[in-house]
């Protein structure tokens, strides 16, 4: 995919980084001094020294909560060329996955990662299987070289937010 019809497709979207429900985010097999934070946080994202490491081996799953209900159309992943992640499912609406269960479910899509999305060019999703998203789950099968150690320097997910009806602000009709 050429530059300009990657920025094309990414014109309506935007970081739904601001729409993750921190509380509920949680990351398995994440290296305790090179946490999720590192490559999913604004500011931390951006600083090239900064990774998400796996810890015990290659794998790493990663599950994100929203506040609201998305669209995702998109995501970026960037790992170094030899410990970036390889083989990623994503799994939408799926929750307490673990490593004993992640392959009992189909994923909705899964991206075998080139050299050019590790290096920040975005991966387009099959769009009609993450029209409704409450969650998202992210499995690192393998990496690039085969080691024990991925790391992830970035994931920024592109998407759109689905406008749906606050139920707590509504109030009721008396009947007169």
């Amino acid at each position: 995919m050429s530059a300009e019809s990657a920025s094309a497709i990414l014109k309506n979207q935007v970081d739904l980084l601001d729409f993750v429900d921190w509380s509920g985010v949680e990351c398995l097999n994440q290296s305790t001094s090179h946490s999720l934070a590192n490559a999913l946080k604004q500011g931390y994202r951006e600083d090239e020294g900064l990774n998400l490491e796996s810890d015990a081996d290659e794998q790493l799953l990663i599950y994100l909560p929203f506040t609201q209900v998305i669209k995702l159309h998109s995501i970026v992943i960037k790992g170094t060329e030899d410990e970036g992640p390889k083989t990623v499912k994503l799994f939408t609406n799926r929750e307490h996955m673990g490593f004993s269960n992640v392959n009992d479910f189909p994923p909705s899509d899964t991206a075998e990662l080139s050299p050019d999305n590790l290096k920040g060019s975005p991966v387009v999703l099959k769009y009609v299987k993450f029209q409704n998203v409450r969650s998202l789950t992210i499995f690192v099968e393998d990496n690039q070289s085969g080691s024990d150690v991925t790391k992830i320097q970035k994931i920024v997910l592109y998407g759109t937010t689905v406008e749906t009806t606050d139920m707590k602000g509504l109030k009721k009709i008396e009947d007169h």
